[in-house]
């Protein structure tokens, strides 16, 4: 990576890591629930959940996601852990945000469930382990798993900004970029990959692009992208 685009991504991250552009996206959800859970007000599972169910929404325009993921913890009264572990959930199939349904979250709430009944945190789950044992999803060795690396990315990343930093045991060295088609996109035209797949080889190809910047907190690549998608309108 040559000296002059290296200095324009570290600027990007430096500007664009700043809660002032984030106000309209999925993560104001976990983000409530991490500062009632730094005042003891809310319970770790509460963020865990709000985060895994703010990404699993995370498709489309960021104001659809926000209305959608309203409308979801409306219905959860706010109490996310609560409605999980309550066991009584909306299962219809009505759509909730494009092709997610009520009776698609019923489901990801009931192995929550499971899980809460034998733990505390799912912050020791691997990638694959929350694509299928909560999401649901066939595994899929390929999969760039861009919901579970932007989830991971909130929960981990812990410089006080954006994201919110409450798993401990996680390290931010070893996060992958949540990567999306815009994000391949800006990539691409960065010169960041020539891989003509967007899958999970891809991402961590970017990631370690980052790594020669941030070697300790290459997520930071994720802002200093979204200041190229800004910038490149």
């Amino acid at each position: 990576m040559d000296a002059g685009l290296k200095e324009t991504l570290i600027g990007w991250a430096q500007q664009y890591n700043d809660p002032k552009y984030f106000q309209e996206d999925p993560i104001i959800f976990p983000t409530h629930f991490a500062r009632r859970y730094n005042a003891s007000e809310a319970s770790l599972a509460d963020v865990e959940i709000a985060a895994l169910m703010s990404a699993h929404l995370a498709w489309g325009r960021r104001a659809m996601i926000v209305r959608d993921c309203v409308r979801l913890f409306d219905h959860m009264e706010w109490k996310p852990y609560d409605y999980v572990m309550s066991g009584d959930y909306r299962d219809d199939d009505t759509s909730l945000h494009r092709t997610i349904k009520w009776r698609d979250i019923a489901a990801i709430c009931r192995r929550l469930r499971s899980l809460y009944n034998e733990t505390d945190s799912i912050e020791g789950l691997n990638d694959t382990d929350i694509r299928c044992q909560i999401f649901g999803q066939k595994e899929d060795p390929k999969a760039p798993n861009k919901k579970i690396s932007m989830m991971r990315r909130w929960m981990v990343r812990d410089d006080g900004k954006v994201d919110l930093g409450v798993w401990k045991k996680s390290e931010k060295s070893r996060l992958i970029l949540p990567l999306d088609v815009h994000v391949y996109a800006q990539a691409t035209d960065l010169g960041l990959t020539s891989r003509k797949q967007k899958d999970i080889v891809t991402a961590r190809e970017i990631t370690d692009a980052f790594r020669e910047i941030w070697p300790d907190d290459p997520c930071q690549g994720d802002f200093a992208l979204f200041g190229y998608g800004v910038t490149n309108k």
